[in-house]
């Protein structure tokens, strides 16, 4: 196998599994009817861009300074959600007397905010974020979302670092 082709391997993997992620959000909010609240969405679009970027990766192989910017941006998009991931987590740690009270839904602020203003509504979070609708060996959904993001920028290093190996291998041995 080439370094190419591995690249496009692990990259088509990468967005497999983002597709899986958002396959189980999708299961759990319609068929388990849990409403995702605001940073659970924001989470999906992090989670949604990770797997075009790895999509990407996979159906056009870039490679040198291509390959660099499209596996990064994954990996950034994955640490994004990972940050979203932790600042959920925090609001669910919060005793009941400090977490933020309920805000308006999110297609409400959209419509009489800048986007601007709405990003930072939604990362400050409100009470609906704070409630833990799902857990599973003792972590909550977001939780497991943040396990996840950290994989998936693991998952972007690998990209760069595992393809290099091989050419690498394969170059000593020629």
């Amino acid at each position: 196998m080439n370094e190419n082709t591995l690249y496009r391997l692990l990259s088509l993997m990468g967005a497999l599994i983002c597709a899986g992620a958002m396959g189980f959000a999708l299961y759990l909010q319609h068929v388990q009817g849990l409403e995702p609240c605001s940073m659970c969405v924001f989470q999906r679009v992090a989670m949604i861009a990770a797997g075009v970027f790895f999509l990407f990766g996979a159906v056009f192989g870039p490679v040198g300074l291509g390959r660099m910017i499209c596996t990064g941006l994954a990996g950034l998009s994955a640490l994004a959600g990972l940050g979203i991931a932790a600042r959920h987590v925090w609001l669910q740690s919060l005793p009941a007397d400090q977490v933020p009270a309920c805000g308006p839904a999110l297609n409400y602020l959209m419509d009489v905010m800048p986007l601007w203003e709405v990003v930072q509504s939604i990362l400050r979070g409100d009470g609906n974020c704070a409630v833990i609708d799902w857990s599973f060996l003792g972590l909550s959904l977001p939780a497991w979302t943040g396990v996840g993001f950290f994989l998936l920028a693991d998952w972007a290093l690998m990209c760069i670092i595992l393809p290099r190996i091989l050419a690498r291998r394969q170059h000593a041995h020629a």
